[in-house]
């Protein structure tokens, strides 16, 4: 009887078990390492070097979730941000200043050198998508060919060296070099907790106009408490991150202004690289839960037949979704190489398996037709989190891929049996 009143009650408050769980180990890693590692892995320094590491790895998982809900995998995304990275090196380094004459730290440099390649990771997604939808070729084989071969040609377009120093502005999108300070870091926290909290209550609102059950008051209040103590902690853990005096020096000459006497510690604040994934990962999830393309997306995943009998055009929607998911992978170059400040040869080495890890341990199904942005993000941290706290504690690399291995297959394994008990 006891065990039937704790189902209900959780059943009542809509609470995910998985997503809570996921919450939960995250936690559990992050005391666990901190305490190993004698407090050095939750400082402001180390917490925020694991939010830039995170982004890249972050933002193709939310690209991969598409991908995996509609049934399909993508074993290139790596070797594609290798490729939109060559591009945008050459692009900025060798193209525009020979051909327009804008060199390097030009105002319109960064710009042009991330449209060329983000239509490039898209225009290269998309011909994976037309081989796998209207060609019928396996997704497997055709990015397991694609792994092959944008890998070599990231190669043959830089002629294997590695290309840099890349433009000053597009290398503020890549971590500490670019940051939006203390003032507007704790403004834009702001403004989220605000539209979170909103879209929360905004939510609850709909659900009790249509009839809907609805989670006591006293839950969402305290699921509204969570939701703005992550987002202004984060910010206040970010801004505590101090930036050292010399390089705050150096930040003033560059502006050919004097350091005013006496100024106390400055913070980083949020990087523009993490600002970049929240947008995207706020954009995406609007798209797959308010859009007909998202609505698409899930309903192919869910029964192929039954969403292509129902008019959905599954083909250009698989044009599209790997569209999607080669546009992310450029901006997850962008992130990346400039994070690094040049495109090296082994940029996105073993991407692939992360990102296909983190969006699994986020609970997207292999089996298609579930899975959240949230999660995947969440999955990446997870994974980031892992391997820093390994590196830290001074786990030998192979270790380290062991262990992310097994994870992922313990993953995999705890999803399986939840969805069955679940169904049952």
């Amino acid at each position: 009887m006891p065990a039937q009143a704790g189902r209900s009650l959780f059943q009542k408050l809509e609470i995910d078990m998985r997503l809570l769980g996921m919450i939960g180990a995250f936690i559990a890693l992050c005391i666990g390492f901190d305490v190993v590692t004698e407090g050095r892995f939750l400082t402001p320094r180390n917490v925020f070097n694991l939010s830039v590491q995170t982004v890249s790895v972050a933002i193709m998982a939310c690209g991969m979730v598409f991908v995996i809900v509609t049934r399909h995998i993508d074993l290139s995304v790596g070797a594609l941000l290798a490729t939109c990275s060559a591009i945008m090196a050459m692009t900025q380094t060798e193209l525009l200043p020979n051909a327009l004459g804008l060199g390097l730290n030009h105002p319109a440099t960064w710009l042009v050198t991330i449209l060329v390649g983000l239509l490039s990771g898209a225009l290269i997604g998309a011909f994976h998508g037309w081989l796998v939808g209207y060609l019928a070729i396996p997704a497997f084989i055709v990015t397991l060919g694609g792994f092959l071969v944008w890998r070599n040609v990231a190669w043959y377009l830089t002629d294997g060296q590695t290309i840099g120093p890349l433009d000053a502005n597009f290398m503020r999108l890549g971590g500490s070099g670019g940051t939006l300070g203390e003032a507007a870091s704790w403004g834009l926290g702001l403004a989220l907790t605000a539209g979170a909290l909103w879209a929360l209550w905004a939510a609850r609102a709909a659900r009790a106009r249509h009839g809907f059950a609805v989670k006591p008051l006293w839950a969402h209040g305290v699921l509204s408490g969570a939701a703005a103590a992550s987002i202004l902690g984060f910010v206040a853990v970010l801004n505590a991150y101090e930036i050292p005096q010399r390089r705050l020096e150096r930040m003033y000459e560059a502006r050919g202004e004097a350091m005013p006497e006496g100024l106390g510690a400055v913070g980083y604040g949020l990087p523009f690289s993490v600002l970049i994934l929240v947008v995207i990962a706020v954009a995406l999830t609007v798209v797959a839960r308010r859009t007909r393309f998202g609505r698409y997306v899930f309903a192919t995943g869910g029964n192929p037949d039954a969403a292509e009998l129902s008019g959905i055009n599954t083909r250009k929607l698989t044009v599209k979704v790997f569209a999607l998911m080669g546009a992310l992978c450029a901006a997850s170059a962008v992130v990346a190489s400039a994070r690094l400040a040049n495109h090296s040869n082994d940029i996105g080495t073993l991407d692939e398996l992360r990102v296909i890890a983190a969006a699994v341990i986020g609970g997207t199904a292999l089996s298609g037709g579930i899975g959240t942005i949230y999660g995947a993000i969440l999955g990446a941290l997870i994974m980031q989190a892992l391997q820093s706290g390994m590196a830290m504690v001074g786990v030998d690399a192979p270790l380290q891929n062991i262990v992310v291995g097994v994870v992922l297959v313990l993953a995999v394994l705890i999803d399986i049996l939840y969805r069955k008990r679940l169904g049952a």
